[in-house]
């Protein structure tokens, strides 16, 4: 359509581009279909250089609108949460810097091969706020690409915020996005969790940028003793504890590089033809990069202005608003020349973004702020990006600079009423936690998919996307949650936590589940309510045990719920109480109480007709009976539980994940059972039906003790080719599982290439 509409008008691309001020670069990408995603305005300069009339406009932005991913669609796409943001092309200046951190990472290729280094070297990039170190930052990860093939991670460290992110939540989050699952990282306590991380990162061709970092205690765990992996840590302050790492300090740019810049985004030949006002412009700038680009962005789509307008424009905002500082640098002019041409729809959105908690954000959020549809909402954030005062973030999410979500909050408070603001953050608290609730049920077995809702605002069509709205939007509504028990609405925390008990399981290495049900658990006990805090404190301690490690904490909070249950007479409650004492002094190999626990918890799950309780204790006691030597009773359970799941009056109240993760975790613990009786065929026949299930979950040290297992057991029948296969296949999984394992297996191998008997196995769970 572009293309049509400048041939109409006889315009080559460059009379087009100094008609619009759009790039004739820009402009050519979209014509060749390169850019599909042009923001509103752009194609708002674009109509203006071609001068249409509304109605063509309107169909130029319908058609850009068109081009883009609908704001509900990226739910379905997985991908790493610590993916690089998209980098601006029009970079310029930092030639110095940019060269020295480019020689640190030669510096890491070249240690690798053979030099003696203590440690990969590592860059704190510090300046003030709005002198471009993440734009920096990401612009040389972006040119390291060919040098590193494993990648690019970029994770917020928070280091402004309340709550920073703690180091252990940092390294459970770059694990996952490497490739480590879930259900490993929960059974990593804080020292294993470090040292998997060293492993794995020893091993890495990347580059990891640590953006926005607050204290040295944050960084410190995260700098890798060997390997290739060049940290690049971003900050306010120099982190002067930090030792060994090269410091490149940001300041305002140069007279040359702010004047490039403004080259860059309103285009060489407005300013070119107009030094002294561009230079007015630089100095009001203060030279800071981010002020700059506010202001030339917001130049570049008025194209009959010139740079002396802008200038006295810049100066008159600067004497009637407040100041907004940034160290020693001015920019509020910056800010409020851009935000005072807003249209008055976009201005009220950048003033209520402020009101966002978290970091990122999607479009749906926006939208529920400002009351107004998603396509309307898409296209004032589109506005305002275009404008210089908002910024993209991972998968086509938004973010503020800090500087700017200040400035937004002082419009706000200086414009809005505070009953419209009350109510806008009330309505976006409270969607945020309708949509966790619905998101979360996708889990419980009496819920599922939530019913059908054309106003709903993300699709919620299956777990996956149900998992993917929970995980990308915690931030927001954690702090939805936050606000909300801190304002004394018991009810409402509790059925937040409630809805995401069966999801936490999927979840296990998030670091806030322990605060989830605390708060669920204090809410129960405000309302008076003996078996709701009953249930929460149950909850609690599995988040103790499971997420924190904290044993003895988790044994307090089942005792504490016991008691609850029982005075309020509540039989699934006890029998959650008695399941997860069960649980925790199986653990510590307690094996007498855990199993009286465990039998009680049966009895109890039977009396209040609960069959998935039943089951998971049913799971445990297989384990704890061949624990105990005894197998027949062991092998009676097992059977018990298939034939429960195959009963066909429970068929529609076991959900699917529920069923399949009963009949994998059965199988193979019954395994172990054939294996130490030497019932080789059963063994072989049970493993054989569960192979390949734990790899695909990420579960690799359990997948790896099926092949092993299934290995000895097909050796003992003579089956010797698949035996090999099968040794191999755990091999295969080098650095994912035990060594012991390893070592079982290689010796297995050997022993059937030299014709020996098996060595003797090692059946452990």
């Amino acid at each position: 359509m572009l293309r049509e509409l400048r041939q109409d008008r006889r315009l080559t691309i460059e009379e087009l581009a100094e008609a619009s001020g759009v790039s004739g670069r820009a402009i050519g990408d979209m014509e060749r279909g390169r850019s599909r995603r042009p923001h509103r305005g752009t194609v708002t300069a674009l109509a203006q250089g071609l001068e249409l009339d509304e109605p063509a406009h309107a169909r130029l932005l319908a058609a850009a609108r068109a081009a883009r991913p609908g704001p509900q669609r990226p739910e379905a796409v997985k991908v790493s949460p610590h993916t690089l943001p998209r980098g601006v092309r029009d970079f310029v200046g930092r030639q110095g810097e940019l060269a020295e951190l480019r020689a640190l990472a030669r510096e890491a290729a070249e240690d690798e091969e053979g030099r003696d280094a203590p440690a990969p070297p590592a860059a704190v990039v510090h300046g003030p706020p709005g002198s471009g170190k993440t734009t920096l930052a990401v612009r040389l990860a972006e040119g390291l690409a060919s040098s590193c093939p494993d990648g690019a991670f970029l994770v917020d460290m928070r280091g402004l915020d309340e709550r920073p992110l703690p180091a252990d939540q940092v390294l459970s989050g770059l694990l996952g996005s490497w490739g480590v699952p879930d259900a490993e990282l929960a059974g990593l306590g804080a020292e294993e969790l470090l040292a998997r991380y060293r492993e794995l990162s020893a091993r890495l061709r990347a580059v990891l940028v640590l953006d926005n970092a607050g204290s040295e205690d944050q960084i410190r765990p995260l700098l890798p003793r060997e390997g290739r992996l060049l940290v690049v840590v971003t900050s306010r302050r120099t982190l002067a504890g930090l030792e060994g790492v090269r410091r490149v300090e940001l300041g305002a740019l140069t007279r040359q590089e702010s004047a490039a810049l403004l080259r860059a985004v309103v285009g060489t030949g407005r300013v070119d033809a107009e030094p002294a006002a561009a230079n007015v412009v630089t100095e009001l700038c203060g030279h800071l990069p981010l002020a700059l680009r506010v202001a030339a962005n917001w130049a570049a789509t008025r194209t009959s202005w010139s740079l002396r307008r802008l200038a006295d424009r810049l100066a008159d905002e600067d004497r009637r608003l407040d100041a907004l500082s940034a160290g020693d640098l001015r920019v509020n002019s910056a800010f409020a020349l851009s935000y005072s041409r807003l249209a008055p729809e976009a201005a009220r959105m950048f003033r209520l973004l402020s009101l966002v908690p978290g970091g990122d954000f999607g479009v749906p959020p926006a939208a529920v702020l400002a009351g107004v549809s998603l396509a309307e909402a898409e296209d004032l954030l589109e506005e305002l990006l275009e404008a210089g005062l908002l910024m993209t973030a991972r998968q086509d999410r938004y973010r503020l600079h800090d500087l700017l979500r200040l400035y937004a909050a002082s419009r706000h408070r200086a414009e809005d009423a505070a009953a419209g603001s009350l109510a806008a953050r009330s309505r976006l608290r409270h969607w945020l936690l309708d949509t966790a609730v619905l998101a979360g049920r996708w889990y419980e077995p009496d819920y599922g998919m939530p019913p059908a809702d054309p106003g709903r605002l993300v699709a919620l069509d299956d777990r996956e996307q149900a998992a993917r709205w929970i995980r990308i939007e915690d931030d927001s509504w954690l702090a939805a949650f936050r606000e909300t028990a801190e304002e004394g609405e018991h009810t409402r925390v509790a059925e937040v936590a409630e809805a995401m008990h069966w999801f936490s399981d999927h979840w296990v290495s998030w670091g806030h589940w322990v605060e989830v049900y605390e708060r669920a658990a204090a809410a129960g006990a405000a309302l008076g309510d003996a078996g709701l805090e009953a249930t929460h404190r149950n909850y609690l301690a599995w988040a103790y045990w499971a997420c924190a490690r904290r044993h003895d904490e988790a044994v307090d909070a089942a005792l504490c719920a016991l008691r609850l249950a029982e005075g309020a007479g509540d039989t699934l409650q006890q029998a959650w109480a008695h399941a997860y004492l069960g649980w925790l002094r199986d653990a510590l190999d307690d094996l007498p109480p855990a199993a009286d626990h465990y039998r009680r918890a049966m009895r109890l799950f039977t009396a209040a007709d609960d069959v998935n309780g039943y089951l998971q204790v049913s799971c445990g006691v297989i384990r704890l009976m061949r624990a105990t030597g005894r197998p027949q009773e062991a092998v009676e359970t097992y059977h018990g539980i298939v034939e429960t799941l195959a009963d066909p009056r429970h068929r529609d109240r076991i959900p699917p994940n529920v069923r399949d993760f009963t009949t994998l975790s059965a199988v193979y613990s019954v395994s172990f059972v054939h294996l130490d009786r030497g019932d080789w065929q059963e063994a072989a026949d049970a493993l054989r039906g569960i192979r390949g299930q734990f790899d695909a979950c990420g579960w690799h040290k359990q997948a790896s003790k099926v092949h092993l297992h299934l290995a000895h057991a097909l050796t003992h029948l003579g089956e010797r080719a698949e035996a090999a296969a099968e040794y191999r296949a755990v091999l295969w999984l080098e650095g994912l599982v035990p060594a012991e394992v390893r070592e079982d297996a290689r010796a297995g191998l050997a022993a059937l290439s030299g014709g020996r008997p098996a060595p003797p196995p090692r059946f452990t769970l």
